[in-house]
């Protein structure tokens, strides 16, 4: 047995780095976590967090290569290596701040960066299959840190006929289950999602979708009308007002419409969107800023009502991700959600920034231990698998 095997597998506790890059494009995030338990019975430690920013120029190249008429199958190639090396700088800069040495560490998990999401049957070559595509080398990345590599988290369920997506309701069940209420955990990345976690439930008993586009589409209108990376607190879309004509149009897409399973990405939400925003939308760049900050919060509130409110009303509204900084946002959400409360998972212990990063780290540590950690009941696939793939130094 390759001896970087038998160590990882012949313990309980492990030093674990996660990452996460997602669809917003702003960069990578590092989490090194110290893990032991399984399931319910996890225990997370947080030693440190550290985010490494992409440059407009590797912006800009990740952009154009995840829209099908700009990509290049040089510059995917390229980039799958490019991305590795940054991730690894990421990790060493977490280790840095926890004080740890290089060999501190057990176990990388890695989600990588998605470039293309397809989990719904599509021809190809005279037969349909699913697809869905991170890049980030996890070979280049366990050759840089010396350390096993676990990546690849999307695929076995997607093979299973899942959506791939989302993954964050393992560590929310995890983490978030309680005997005394009934639970939303909303992720407000690129993409915002909903796990909904029944009171006094099993794990099989939480569900999960994705709802629609969050910081991707504000992002993208902040840079393009601002020259800014994103908006800060939400100051600029505070001060405008959303086209309700446009909202409406927006709000009646079949995505929004449809029932969970359901993920999505920048297939459906990236630069032809944008585009449309833009030729459809208000004149004033602050009421196009705060058209997308309803569409998020309206779409969130409506897929609530329409899937979730007639079998589970909420007691409570737990948020995280980039998401939760935008003041505006946060408004919107706490006036459609209105009497319930809406906080975030920093009234819990986690940093709203750091929780995929850890996330990422927890599914590396379960594979591990051997658990699956697909949940059949979020994504549609016809069984709980162990997801992820092992790459040793």
């Amino acid at each position: 047995m390759h001896p970087a095997l038998h160590r990882l597998l012949g313990r309980d506790t492990r030093v674990v780095a996660g990452l996460m890059s997602g669809t917003s494009l702003d960069g990578v995030d590092a989490a090194v976590v110290r893990l032991a338990g399984s399931g319910r019975g996890l225990r997370v430690e947080t030693l440190a967090f550290a985010g490494v920013p992409y440059d407009a120029e590797l912006r800009d190249l990740l952009r154009a290569n995840t829209e099908a008429a700009t990509s290049s199958v040089r510059d995917l190639a390229l980039l799958h290596v490019r991305l590795a090396h940054l991730f690894a700088d990421a990790v060493e800069a977490a280790l840095a701040k926890a004080g740890l040495p290089g060999d501190a560490l057990d176990l990388v998990g890695s989600h990588g960066q998605t470039v293309h999401h397809l989990p719904a049957p599509t021809l190809v070559a005279g037969a349909e299959v699913r697809a869905t595509f991170q890049i980030g080398d996890p070979a280049t990345l366990a050759a840089r840190l010396g350390a096993p590599v676990v990546a690849d988290f999307r695929a076995a369920d997607v093979a299973h006929g899942g959506q791939g997506a989302p993954l964050v309701p393992y560590l929310d069940d995890a983490l978030f289950a309680s005997d005394a209420e009934t639970r939303g955990l909303l992720n407000l990345g690129g993409i915002a999602n909903l796990t909904v976690l029944p009171r006094g439930g099993t794990p099989a008993d939480a569900y999960a979708f994705d709802t629609g586009p969050a910081n991707m589409v504000l992002d993208a209108l902040t840079e393009r009308l601002f020259g800014e990376r994103f908006d800060r607190d939400g100051a600029r879309t505070a001060t405008g007002r959303p086209d309700e004509t446009l909202l409406a149009r927006l709000l009646s897409d079949p995505f929004f419409v449809a029932p969970p399973p359901k993920s999505t990405g920048r297939e459906a939400f990236g630069a032809a969107f944008v585009e449309r925003l833009v030729a459809e939308g208000p004149a004033a760049p602050h009421d196009l800023l705060a058209t997308a900050a309803a569409l998020t919060a309206r779409s969130v509130a409506d897929a609530y009502r329409r899937h979730v409110a007639p079998r589970h009303p909420l007691d409570r509204l737990v948020a995280s991700g980039g998401g939760v900084h935008n003041r505006a946002l946060m408004a919107l959400l706490a006036e459609a959600f209105a009497p319930v409360p809406v906080e975030t998972t920093a009234a819990y212990g986690l940093d709203p920034d750091a929780k995929e990063a850890v996330l990422f780290a927890v599914l590396a540590h379960e594979w591990a231990n051997g658990v699956p950690t697909g949940l059949p009941a979020v994504t549609g696939a016809d069984r709980s698998v162990l997801l992820g793939s092992l790459t040793l130094p």
